[in-house]
C-alpha cells in the first residue's frame, strides 16, 4: 500500500484525526512512536529548525523537499508536505507536486497566497486572484494524474487564505472550486469562530482540515467537537516546536546555576533515536557472534 493509499483509508474513517505536525525526522519519529496515524511537515516549524528563520518564503523548494525526504525515510506513517505556493507559476506547481511525491509524501499542500507567503496566523497575508489560484490547483491535479498514470501517487491538499482579506464567503467559494478541480482535501485557513468552522464544513464537500495554532485566530476546540463540526484532520503545527523550544530555553537557563530540570534519561533517549534497533539488526551481520557463517 502506498502512502497516498494509507492516507485515503484514514480519510475514509468517520473520525477527526489528531495530527501533530513535525519539523524534522526526529520529531516525526516521536509522533509515530506515540501512536499517531499521520503527520504534516509544518513550514513554520521546518523553517525555524532548518534555517533558524521565520516562515516567510525564505526556504527554497530544494530545501523543503530535502527536509520532507529526510522525514519520510525515518517513518512509515503518511506525511503531508507543505508545498506553499508551489514556488512559482503553474509549471513550478507541477514540479513541486512531482517532487514531493518522489520524496515519499502522501499529500502536498498548495495554497493561494501571494509569494512570498506568510504564516496563516500572522499579519500581512495577501492572496492571488481567483484565476491564478485555480490554475495552481489545476496544475497540481494534472501532475497528480500524470503520476498515477506512471505508477506514482499523491493527494492534493488545497488551501485558501482568502478569509483574511476577502471574508469567509470568498474563502468558501475558492475552496469549493478547488474541490471541483479535483483537490482531495480542503483547507480554509483561519476561520475565527466555531460558527465559521461549521459553515466551512457544511458548505464544502469531502475531507476538510482544521489548523489549530495555540493563540492563533481559530478556536482551539476539543477533538470530539471538531469531529462533530465535520473535520477529518486537526493539524497542530506548532505544539511540538513550542514545547521543544520551551524545554531547551528552560534547560539552558538552569545550567548556569547547575540546575538540571527533568528530562528524558539516556536509555530512553537512545532507544527512541534508534540505537537499540540498529544494534539488534547489525548483529545479524556479525559472523563471530552467530558462531560462524551458515553458508
Amino acid at each position: 500500500m502506498t502512502q497516498a493509499e494509507k492516507l485515503r483509508e484514514l480519510l475514509a474513517q468517520d473520525r477527526c484525526h489528531i495530527m501533530p505536525c513535525c519539523f524534522d525526522a526526529l520529531s516525526a519519529k516521536l509522533i509515530e512512536q506515540e501512536g499517531y496515524d499521520l503527520t504534516f511537515m509544518s513550514g513554520f516549524a521546518a523553517s525555524a529548525s532548518r534555517i533558524g528563520a521565520p516562515d516567510l518564503g525564505l526556504m527554497s523548494y530544494g530545501e523543503v523537499v530535502d527536509q520532507a525526504r529526510n522525514i519520510t525515510e525515518a517513518v512509515s506513517m503518511p506525511l503531508i508536505g507543505d508545498g506553499d505556493t508551489g514556488y512559482g507559476n503553474a509549471m513550478n506547481v507541477r514540479r513541486t507536486v512531482t517532487g514531493f511525491a518522489r520524496a515519499g509524501c502522501a499529500a502536498v499542500m498548495i495554497e493561494d497566497q501571494l509569494a512570498p507567503k506568510r504564516c496563516g496566523h500572522t499579519p500581512g497575508k495577501a492572496v492571488v486572484g481567483r484565476d491564478e489560484a485555480f490554475d495552481r490547483i489545476r496544475a497540481a491535479v494534472d501532475a497528480r494524474e500524470e503520476l498515477r498514470a506512471a505508477g506514482g501517487d499523491i493527494l492534493i491538499l488545497a488551501r485558501t487564505d482568502a478569509r483574511h482579506e476577502h471574508g469567509l464567503g470568498e474563502a468558501i467559494a475558492r475552496a469549493g472550486r478547488f474541490a471541483e478541480l479535483g483537490a482531495d482535501i480542503l483547507f480554509v485557513e483561519a476561520p475565527r469562530t466555531e460558527a465559521e468552522m461549521r459553515e466551512v464544513c457544511s458548505a464544502l464537500p469531502g475531507p476538510k482540515m482544521a489548523n489549530i495554532v495555540e493563540g492563533g485566530d481559530t478556536p482551539d476546540l476539543p477533538n470530539a467537537v471538531l469531529h462533530d463540526i465535520g473535520f477529518s484532520i486537526a493539524a497542530y503545527p506548532l505544539s511540538l516546536m513550542a514545547a521543544a523550544m520551551q524545554a531547551m530555553v528552560t534547560t539552558l537557563r538552569g545550567m548556569r546555576s547547575d540546575d538540571r530540570p527533568g528530562r528524558m534519561d539516556f536509555v530512553e533517549l537512545r532507544r527512541r533515536i534508534g540505537f537499540d534497533a540498529y544494534y539488534e539488526t547489525s548483529e545479524h551481520y556479525d559472523t563471530s557472534k552467530r558462531g560462524g557463517d551458515p553458508a
